[in-house]
């Protein structure tokens, strides 16, 4: 009778535990009136960190997350700290931001969703955050093994996170059946937002400045103090970023621009075109560093199939670099074009690579990073900001 006492009174008290925690987590809840969750393929951190400039801006007491390249928690008085993680990311580190919040007294809180899975982006959003706004960014065909082969299917997947009761906020040319489907099943409402003439100068894209905008706008905040806020609002490590750089003895300007984030082929052209947009001065010759992650092999496919569709036509050079970079050294895939040499360099140092890219040109080039900011694309970063003056 003993041994199946203990189990049961075991499991009581464990029983007990998650019904308290869960009542904790609700009350939590209930104490920060207004809830934002921002998710879909691209953009995420930078529309987060947009959203909560806005806030700030706006006179409201702040607390907002990004996962993106780091995760990192936004305090109401604009100071950031990055969370340490002790295993692999989990959704339950949004119930830790959800306290707090509670603990800074906040009346907002902005999260950047985690999830990729429909079945954890819908326990997130819909147990965890129960946001009151959803804004979704994009849908572009990444995390195909766990999202969908097709944009329709993405879309599917990510409406798994539109929340009972609340309003998503799409642009109008990234709606799909699925949203409005999910919505109506769920008693939310969907507004399609239509494009902006104009986006805030800089490196920033408009259909970030223009979503923000939209979801400030539901909320009663007059644009200039939202674009005033969102001027404030500090980038994310994993945005587009660009240097102008002099290397030593060379006697002309390079140019490093970072596109790790962007992550896939189609976001990176969006990214590719912004920047000869607004830095119409950089040096036409392209070297292409392509980071490649060992646990993102449909990323390396899809860099693959860009390769042979003629993505690199105005590259000179493509570098692939990182852990994944190993199999492609043996592999040799062949170049579309007689003026594009391509090579592997899996495990260097940013320093050796950069050496080794400015020792073999003459003139001055534009080096674009892509691919994944995670392993060397980060240290890449780093590395560009030591040696080059940000634009």
């Amino acid at each position: 009778m003993k041994t199946l006492l203990v189990p049961a009174l075991g499991l009581a008290v464990l029983l007990v535990y998650f019904i308290c925690e869960s009542l904790a987590h609700r009350k939590a809840l209930r104490r920060i009136p207004l809830r934002v969750a921002v998710t879909g393929t691209r953009g995420k951190s930078t529309v987060t960190r947009l959203i909560a400039g806005a806030l700030r801006e706006a006179g409201y007491r702040v607390l907002a997350k990004t996962t993106g390249s780091k995760p990192v928690v936004i305090f109401p008085d604009g100071e950031e700290m990055e969370l340490r993680r002790s295993g692999k990311p989990t959704i339950l580190e949004q119930k830790k931001v959800v306290r707090m919040a509670r603990a800074a007294r906040a009346e907002a809180l902005v999260v950047e969703m985690m999830s990729i899975r429909p079945e954890t982006l819908a326990a997130e959003s819909r147990m965890i955050l129960r946001p009151r706004l959803l804004a979704v960014t994009n849908v572009r065909l990444d995390h195909l093994d766990d999202m969908g082969r097709t944009k329709d299917e993405i879309a599917a997947s990510l409406s798994a996170a539109i929340p009972s009761g609340g309003t998503v906020i799409v642009p109008e040319e990234e709606w799909y059946p699925a949203f409005q489907d999910a919505a109506d099943a769920r008693r939310s409402r969907v507004v399609k937002i239509p494009p902006l003439s104009s986006g805030r100068a800089g490196l920033e894209f408009p259909e970030n400045i223009r979503l923000a905008l939209a979801l400030t706008d539901l909320l009663g905040i007059p644009w200039e103090t939202a674009l005033r806020g969102m001027t404030k609002a500090r980038a994310d490590f994993g945005g587009l970023k660009v240097w102008r750089a002099l290397p030593e003895p060379l006697k002309e300007e390079w140019y490093l621009v970072s596109a790790f984030a962007a992550n896939e082929p189609e976001s990176t052209a969006k990214v590719l075109a912004r920047v000869r947009e607004i830095c119409p001065r950089m040096p036409e010759g392209l070297i292409g560093l392509v980071n490649l992650r060992e646990d993102r092999g449909d990323r390396t496919g899809q860099w693959l199939d860009a390769l042979r569709a003629g993505f690199f036509e105005a590259f000179e050079e493509l570098i692939f670099i990182g852990d994944h970079a190993r199999a492609l050294a043996r592999r040799k895939p062949a170049a579309p074009s007689a003026h594009l040499r391509i090579s592997a360099w899996p495990s260097w140092k940013p320093d050796r690579i950069m050496d080794r890219i400015f020792a073999a040109e003459n003139g001055g080039r534009t080096v674009i990073g892509m691919g994944n900011m995670g392993g060397l694309g980060g240290k890449l970063v780093d590395y560009w900001a030591r040696i080059g003056e940000r634009l």
